[in-house]
């Protein structure tokens, strides 16, 4: 097997970094071997190392959905993005709600080689409930297989893309059921009441006024029910896309109460709000809505005060035509993002908003130990995807040099500072790609 040595690179760790050589052979890595000699090098001087990122939130829209997307056409663009690792979400035709389902997802994902793709399952019927439970106590090997490549079970607690929300009377029993069995929950947090009235209230046909139909206190209302059901049961519980200052109060709460809840950001709950949508209109319309610039704020704080503990994208490509149809209200909600990802979140880290550590422990340790992925860390003796940064190449996004199949994104035009150079998966034996990661075909 071909052996790597990667000379002189920032090894970031999530409290600190160092300077190191780090030599590959057979997959394993060893740490400061400068004396070393290799089949192939990269000079890394002021580049930055660390694991490759995972994004626990994710649509890639296969089965049923492959005129938006792939696996292979959305994976190809999460390598590009420094992600290797994702966890899939059920809202796919047919939905992840049987074993039958789950097994054709797994089927198609191990013929896809840039990303490890893992699943969530869904429910809406207490019949659901039974299917997951025969993946994560099933003792066949089938069973056992399936297992590990699911992430646990996700609740859609309000109607988003694909109409998955679970029958009101079916919630206690997932969450009774998922501490039984010890499966974690994820959730779509949004109250349907709440945001009926407010609905029903509103009179405007512009897109300004998705925001204002599912309002703030919709996530809070729909949090603060979730968190009663882990207090009554003790189940591991995460907020998906967590996208207000109300919401991030109650996870904070929560949290202080010592009760096991986690949740996520997207990147454009940070870095969007209401104000744009009088440039980007429907691009920016997504479930929950971007919301005003007071939240991306609190979204921040509880970023840098440890509340948040993912980064994930949510990552929901829509054709452009899909976007731009109308009335605009009619619009499909979801944006693309695991691409955009990283830059955005290295240009914060230039500009000393967030910290490279911080990136690590968003984007991989912290997911990594939510949904107990076993992914490895660069370590001795570890055989980790390996992701190569250089943190000051500045570029334009531009949706033409991007690999998502929906061939857009809403940060169109954005300045970023940062991004991949080299993506290196243990499971190719690290071999040396292209130096430009978005030529990896």
């Amino acid at each position: 097997m071909s052996s790597l040595l990667i000379r002189g690179g920032t090894l970031i760790h999530q409290n600190g970094e160092s300077i190191t050589d780090i030599y590959i052979q057979n997959g394993v890595v060893s740490l400061g071997a400068k004396e070393q000699t290799a089949d192939r090098e990269i000079h890394a001087e002021g580049m930055l190392i660390v694991p490759a990122l995972i994004d626990c939130h994710v649509h890639f829209r296969e089965p049923g959905l492959t005129h938006k997307a792939t696996m292979l056409s959305e994976s190809k663009a999460a390598r590009a993005g420094g992600v290797t690792t994702v966890c899939e979400m059920p809202n796919t035709n047919p939905p992840t709600f049987t074993v039958e389902a789950l097994t054709d997802k797994v089927r198609r994902a191990e013929q896809v080689q840039d990303c490890d793709i893992r699943f969530f399952m869904g429910a809406t019927q207490p019949e659901h409930l039974q299917e997951l439970r025969s993946v994560w106590t099933g003792t066949s090997e089938e069973m056992k297989h399936l297992k590990k490549r699911c992430c646990g079970l996700k609740l859609f607690l309000e109607n988003s893309t694909g109409n998955l929300k679970i029958e009101p009377e079916t919630v206690h029993e997932a969450f009774k059921m998922c501490s039984e069995i010890g499966c974690s929950i994820t959730a779509h947090c949004e109250d349907p009441l709440a945001n009926a009235t407010a609905a029903a209230a509103t009179t405007s046909n512009d897109v300004s006024a998705h925001d204002i139909m599912r309002p703030a206190e919709s996530e809070a209302i729909s949090i603060e029910y979730a968190v009663t059901l882990v207090r009554n049961f003790g189940t591991r519980f995460h907020v998906a896309h967590l996208s207000t200052a109300l919401g991030a109060d109650y996870v904070r709460q929560a949290k202080a109460e010592g009760l096991p809840v986690t949740c996520e950001v997207t990147p454009h709950h940070l870095y969007l709000h209401t104000g744009h949508y009088k440039e980007l209109g429907t691009l920016v319309k997504m479930n929950p809505p971007i919301r005003s610039d007071a939240d991306s704020a609190a979204l921040w704080k509880a970023i840098a005060d440890g509340t948040v503990d993912c980064i994930a994208t949510d990552h929901a490509p829509h054709l452009l035509e899909e976007k731009r149809q109308h009335p605009p209200l009619s619009a499909p909600s979801g944006v693309p993002g695991v691409e955009t990802m990283l830059p955005l979140l290295l240009t914060s880290a230039a500009k000393g908003i967030i910290s490279y550590g911080d990136i690590i422990r968003l984007c991989f340790t912290n997911p990594n130990a939510i949904y107990r992925l076993g992914k490895q860390d660069i370590t001795e003796g570890s055989s980790p995807d390996i992701l190569i940064i250089d943190p000051s190449e500045k570029w334009i996004v531009r949706a033409s040099e991007l690999h998502s199949a929906c061939g857009w994104t809403p940060f169109e035009g954005f300045a970023a500072q940062g991004r991949s150079k080299y993506v290196l998966k243990a499971s190719e034996d690290f071999q040396l790609p292209p130096e430009n990661p978005s030529q990896v075909v």
